[in-house]
């Protein structure tokens, strides 16, 4: 077993998942105003610490992915965000692109950027304390889209990304995200998704990555936010499941999926349905942002003093997760 390949067995083993707290300043920006909270530093930083210290980063929560400013941030108890991660027992992780930009000459989709001087962020991320990387490729869904163009070029620059992380001795994310924007049917998403993910893969293996030391990071095989044509739970299950097992190499050690624009119960059922039908070899697990992070932000905008009130919220979510992460959650169980 590499050294690479028990990291990512510490991160998504034993119904464990990831927290995506990379969220960049802007992004946190727009959430914090959407609850009325004025998105200083030290706001960013006091949301973020109530969750790092929560007791159910112990058992639900193998990894945090962190964003720059996060990574290099201090407790008020002294502690840097990278050591009170790991004194839970979890992994700090850091988001490493710089975010996506219009794809020259396909200017309706988005090209990944952040490979120019990536390989010494790395490694001042290294000392920093992070152990895992992301990289977020995003490609839109639609009659003509994802082009041929951004299919390969973001894979290729998902696959140099990730051989220069397993080159620092980190494990990548490797996060292929088919938008839910748009009416395209299931079947659409099942198809784009499938070619996406064994291309993506094709680069990967030319740039020699060592496969048993990633995690992949998809999206749910489902129907657009605009379709008249939704599927059942059971199908997401079902489609996911073959796309999967059918796109991803036998060595990949697990999935993390993204949440992508469903509810935190939407999420947390259909990686549950996932589990429970799961005949392939591959961990599967969740690597939520919103989806754990929602109910808990509302809580503490209430009173952001309340740190018990913010950590039970929370507390619960990630319980869920782990559930379904492992294929016993329940309605029952939700609403205990």
């Amino acid at each position: 077993m590499s050294e690479l390949n028990k990291i990512v067995l510490k991160i998504i083993s034993k119904g464990k998942g990831i927290l995506a707290a990379d969220e960049s300043n802007g992004t946190m920006t727009k959430r914090l105003k959407a609850v009325n909270v004025n998105s200083t530093p030290e706001n960013r930083l006091l949301f973020r610490e109530t969750l790092f210290s929560s007791e159910s980063m112990k058992d639900c929560i193998g990894g945090v992915i962190l964003y720059d400013e996060t990574i290099k941030q201090i407790t008020k108890s002294g502690v840097s965000i990278p050591d009170l991660i790991s004194s839970s027992g979890a992994v700090p992780g850091i988001k490493v692109d710089t975010g996506a930009k219009d794809l020259a000459n396909s200017t309706e989709e988005k090209i990944t950027e952040g490979l120019d001087g990536l390989r010494e962020r790395l490694k001042e991320y290294f000392d920093l304390g992070a152990r895992f990387t992301k990289w977020r490729g995003v490609y839109k869904i639609s009659e003509k889209y994802p082009s041929k163009l951004a299919i390969h070029s973001n894979a290729e620059a998902l696959a140099r990304y990730a051989a220069l992380v397993q080159e620092n001795k980190m494990v990548p994310i490797v996060e292929p995200e088919l938008l839910m924007d748009g009416d395209h049917s299931a079947e659409i998403c099942f198809n784009r998704t499938s070619e996406v993910i064994k291309i993506c893969f094709e680069k990967l293996l030319l740039h020699k990555v060592d496969l048993s030391g990633i995690i992949l990071k998809p999206n749910m095989i489902l129907a657009g936010d605009q379709s008249k044509n939704k599927i059942t739970k059971e199908e997401v299950s079902q489609k996911t499941l073959e796309c999967l097992n059918s796109s991803v190499p036998s060595e990949v050690p697990g999935i993390a999926f993204l949440s992508g624009g469903q509810s935190e119960i939407e999420a947390t059922e259909n990686l549950d349905l996932i589990n429970k039908n799961n005949n392939t070899n591959f961990i599967m697990t969740y690597s939520y942002g919103r989806a754990l992070q929602q109910s808990a932000l509302k809580t503490w905008s209430i009173n952001l003093k309340d740190v018990e009130a913010t950590q039970i919220t929370f507390n619960h979510r990630a319980k869920m997760c782990s559930l379904a992460a492992r294929g016993k959650w329940s309605n029952e169980l939700e609403n205990k």
